[in-house]
């Protein structure tokens, strides 16, 4: 299929990125996130060749692509005593065992009103664009964005049967991170009900 030259220079960047922190982590022999490189080449081949027939537009493409630089970041490089990113705490909310508000948090907000808006453009074609239809259509759009959700976990749990030490954290973790998820596709949903959904 034929790129715009923006779309051209989005793949540009994404490859860029990937070759960076390829690099970057066989170097820092960081194997974890060797594991996620993979996960995010296929997702991005995905999003190629899917992008012929939904045409996702510029500004959910760059989302795609700072979502994966931030989570390339957030997992390879440190901040304080070779701390992660991923661990770092924003704002101090809640403490242990939650440990609200952690950098992995808001990523995972923002990932999933990204990714809750890949799936509008995957499904909008075989759904009824209608007001009836609104709330019908907003909730499928929210629950194929949670079943992405636990996709990811479901990596993450293999990264930590693969790679022995990793970061990814325990049970409060996977909840809390289910639960940004869940919050960022809400908000994304919201956003498609009053800006995408066109009234009949």
């Amino acid at each position: 299929m034929e790129f715009t030259r923006h779309e051209k220079m989005i793949v540009g960047v994404n490859l860029l990125i990937v070759l960076f922190f390829s690099t970057f982590f066989l170097l820092d022999k960081n194997y974890e996130f060797i594991i996620y490189i993979f996960v995010l080449l296929a997702l991005m081949t995905l999003i190629i060749i899917s992008h012929k027939k939904f045409r996702y537009s510029a500004a959910v493409l760059w989302a795609l692509t700072v979502w994966s630089f931030l989570h390339l970041v957030g997992g390879g490089l440190t901040y304080v005593e070779g701390e992660v990113f991923y661990k770092l705490i924003i704002v101090p909310i809640i403490g242990e065992p939650y440990n609200i508000l952690k950098y992995d948090q808001v990523l995972h907000f923002y990932g999933f009103w990204a990714a809750t808006l890949v799936v509008y453009y995957v499904l909008k074609p075989s759904l009824r664009d209608n007001l009836e239809g609104k709330s019908a259509i907003l909730f499928i759009v929210a629950m194929a964005s949670l079943g992405l959700g636990g996709l990811n976990e479901i990596v993450e749990f293999a990264a930590t049967v693969s790679v022995p030490d990793t970061n990814v954290g325990g049970y409060e973790n996977t909840a809390i991170d289910l639960v940004a998820d869940f919050l960022g596709a809400l908000g994304a949903v919201i956003y498609i009900g009053c800006f995408k959904l066109k009234r009949s």
